[in-house]
């Protein structure tokens, strides 16, 4: 069942429950009143006739005597009383010409002392149906009884039920009618949506929006997978991008190795100084490409690291690089930090500041460290080479970029675009810039939210 039927069907249960339940409270309103009429006119005509309390009752002129209903005349609200007396034996008074029964109640109270005494009851007389009133007289006169022919009012109610089970009957079609357009035009914008979805499903990301009316659930949830679709096409862009870039820069080391390779067949020929830099060109080559696809795989998997956010010290951070670079390269490094602590991923922040100096002693061959300074959530990794040039400051972050500086030396291009990941997957920004006095000065932000403790805006 689709979702706009399944509206329709709820507007229309609750519309057939609450008329339901206001028909049954109006038919025994109704009921009731006509039931309360009824018994004050019975009460009326049993005072009328008691009223003489001397002499036997005599039923007045208005209740001349009638014979019993028929069947052309059964709508009519025909009335009879008569007097019982204290053995039970009862006296026609007036109305219609029809003896009430005298039942051991009405017995009672004929015989009882005390007046006043009354029993209501619907009797059946020649299949008629007749709401009787006795009442007794007492002081040995007896009691009355005051009946009114009753299936009019039978009729009545009846009518007024049919008219309120068809109104009900209307007002739940009109109900489900009405839902059945509302949900329509609320359940547009859900099937606009679902369709959109089973394109994006099929077909992988579309180029294309799903508008966003209103700023109800509906809209925020349209407006939401609008942000879906533009960031399922920038991932997908972007997986393209490095399956692309992955394989013009491997190409060139496969290319290397293949023609070793080949020179290694003839590997009796060569000298044994040609030997050896062949073996130094095929290792080379072989750590350059491993070195490579080590880097494309941290970076592919950037966005799916699931380590936990905790605190982390930036300075231990960048003493962790540090120590990794001594330890591979010899090279002393400077920091200067102060106590930033950040929420993010300890051991993505350390990568991207080994990044940065690993970056730093590529091109700064020197003897003097590398100096690493960090100030309320930024690190600035600084050295004394060549500087990057200001047209390649903008894009030494893309991937497998090369500036004009490093074409000679190792590496893929991979590193500055880890380091950017990481600074936006914290809410910062990358930057280089000059070194006052020659150099460089790279480095990334993290978000001013995540400092403990907070700081307004970012750094």
């Amino acid at each position: 069942m689709s979702l706009r039927s399944r509206f329709a069907l709820a507007f229309a249960v609750v519309a057939a429950v609450v008329s339901s339940l206001v028909g049954v409270l109006s038919y025994g309103a109704a009921s009731e009143r006509i039931t309360a009429e009824i018994d004050r006119s019975l009460r009326d005509t049993t005072a009328i006739l008691a009223n003489d309390k001397d002499q036997a009752p005599e039923l007045p002129a208005s209740l001349a005597m009638r014979p019993p209903p028929s069947r052309d005349d059964d709508d009519r609200y025909e009335m009879v009383a008569q007097a019982v007396a204290r053995d039970g034996t009862a006296r026609h008074l007036g109305g219609a010409t029809i003896t009430l029964p005298v039942s051991d109640v009405t017995r009672a109270l004929a015989a009882s002392a005390a007046p006043g005494g009354t029993h209501t009851a619907e009797v059946f007389v020649d299949s008629h149906c007749y709401r009787q009133l006795t009442t007794a007289l007492g002081g040995g006169r007896g009691a009355l009884q005051v009946a009114i022919h009753f299936d009019p009012t039978y009729r009545l109610l009846g009518s007024v039920a049919n008219e309120i089970a068809a109104l009900s009957l209307a007002v739940m079609l009109v109900a489900a009618a009405l839902g059945w357009l509302v949900a329509g035009r609320i359940t547009r914008r859900l099937v606009r949506l679902a369709k959109v979805a089973e394109e994006v499903s099929v077909h992988g990301p579309v180029e294309r929006k799903v508008p966003v009316d209103g700023s109800d659930e509906v809209g925020r949830l349209s407006a939401a997978f609008n942000t879906m679709l533009a960031r399922l096409a920038a991932a997908r862009e972007a997986q393209d991008r490095l399956v692309e870039d992955a394989a013009h820069e491997l190409r060139t080391p496969l290319t290397s190795l293949r023609t070793n390779t080949s020179v290694l067949r003839r590997y009796a020929e060569l000298s044994p100084d040609a030997r050896g830099r062949l073996l130094d060109d095929v290792e080379g080559e072989a750590r350059e490409l491993s070195h490579l696809v080590d880097e494309l795989v941290e970076l592919a998997l950037a966005r799916y690291n699931n380590e936990a956010e905790a605190p982390v010290s930036l300075a231990a951070a960048a003493h962790g690089a540090a120590q990794r670079l001594r330890r591979r390269a010899g090279r002393p490094v400077r920091i200067d930090a102060d106590d930033s602590v950040v929420r993010g991923r300890r051991q993505r922040l350390e990568r991207a500041i080994s990044n940065l100096l690993e970056n730093a002693a590529k091109f700064d061959d020197g003897a003097e460290p590398i100096e690493v300074h960090i100030c309320q959530g930024t690190i600035t990794v600084s050295d004394r080479g060549p500087g990057i040039p200001a047209d390649d400051a903008a894009r030494v972050f893309d991937r497998f970029y090369r500036a004009g500086t490093a074409r000679g030396l190792p590496g893929s291009g991979l590193g500055l675009a880890i380091v950017r990941e990481v600074a936006e997957s914290h809410g910062g920004a990358v930057f280089a810039r000059a070194r006052p006095g020659g150099g460089a000065a790279v480095g990334f932000t993290v978000n001013g939210s995540r400092l403990s403790p907070p700081i307004n805006g970012s750094p």
